[in-house]
């Protein structure tokens, strides 16, 4: 015999709100539910397994729209390994790297600026020694003062 879970009790197991919940079964990531003779929302134990997978996935950088690529694509596999799922999670970490490369140039570049003692971003930006990277699109405006 199955357990079913209203709409409550499974957001509040997978850690969700009920608009939460709601919004991706509109999405199609979880399944239409069942209802009680009173028109209530019936789920089957497995709709919180589902929704921690979703949330999960969204905390590895993946979009809902991806997720929903990827929960169709393990619907259909019978049992065989998802063609394409690798490439997805390799393209995924692809991502994740550039944002890493682009989130330590900017924490360079702001270390810079603190140990430079910057403490107005125009005069900063005017200065020859600015450590920012837009000092390129300040060249003309440029003077041989002493730094920030």
């Amino acid at each position: 015999m199955h357990r079913f879970l209203r709409s409550g009790q499974v957001a509040e197991a997978a850690g969700v709100n009920v608009q939460t919940l709601r919004y991706y079964e509109r999405r199609g990531l979880l399944a239409e539910p069942e209802r009680s003779n009173g028109g209530h929302r019936l789920y089957g134990e497995d709709a919180v397994t589902a929704l921690r997978v979703i949330k999960a996935a969204q905390r590895l950088g993946f979009t809902l729209e991806e997720v929903a690529d990827l929960l169709v694509a393990g619907r259909h596999r019978h049992g065989r390994p998802v063609a394409g799922l690798q490439e997805r999670a390799a393209a995924k970490l692809a991502e994740v790297d550039a944002k890493i490369a682009d989130l330590t140039t900017i924490r360079t570049a702001l270390a810079a600026a603190v140990e430079a003692g910057c403490d107005d971003l125009s005069v900063c930006a005017a200065s020859a020694c600015c450590p920012i990277p837009f000092t390129d699109l300040a060249e003309e405006n440029r003077h041989a003062g002493p730094c920030c």
